[in-house]
């Protein structure tokens, strides 16, 4: 995965540059760059209405008692796409555009859990353990009143000097 990283990182640049220069070259330089801008505008204002809802839908389900996943997701991919629209390029900036549009984010996300599947499946192997774990409240019984607060067999606690009241 690391090589695969690196690879990008030295591609994109020279990727970004030369659509840069072939739009330049097709509508002109000053229209290339105002393109640039406005694309980033329009991005910098859907990344705060996304962001926005995103945060407020995680509030939402956070107050109900639920785990917030598709939010915490959403939120990633929204944050991900905001950087990538800082990035100057078109390559980047429609990378980025899809990742703050909600119906492509969606498919985004799908496609990244099966891949993420995938590749965990590959790592633990289809004979790994699987556990199935159910949480429950359990609500504990009030203590005596007339034994100081300590249960039946409780040892009273530890005075300053660390000594035990015997009596």
């Amino acid at each position: 995965m690391g090589p695969v990283i690196f690879l990008l990182l030295l591609a994109m640049p020279i990727v970004e540059l030369a659509v840069i220069v072939q739009v330049a070259e097709r509508v002109g330089v000053l229209e290339t760059l105002a393109l640039l801008v406005g694309i980033s505008v329009a991005g910098a204002w859907l990344l705060k209405q996304q962001g926005v809802a995103t945060w407020r839908s995680l509030q939402a389900t956070m107050a109900r008692g639920q785990m917030p996943t598709k939010e915490a997701t959403d939120g990633a991919l929204i944050l991900l796409g905001g950087a990538l629209l800082l990035t100057p390029g078109f390559v980047t900036d429609l990378v980025g555009l899809v990742l703050l549009l909600p119906p492509t984010r969606a498919l985004v996300k799908s496609s990244f859990r099966k891949l993420f599947g995938a590749w965990a499946l590959r790592r633990a192997g289809r004979a790994g353990v699987v556990y199935d774990a159910t949480v429950t409240r359990e609500r504990r019984a009030p203590r005596p009143s007339g034994s100081g607060g300590r249960l039946p067999g409780e040892d009273p606690p530890a005075g300053e000097d660390g000594s035990r009241d015997t009596g």
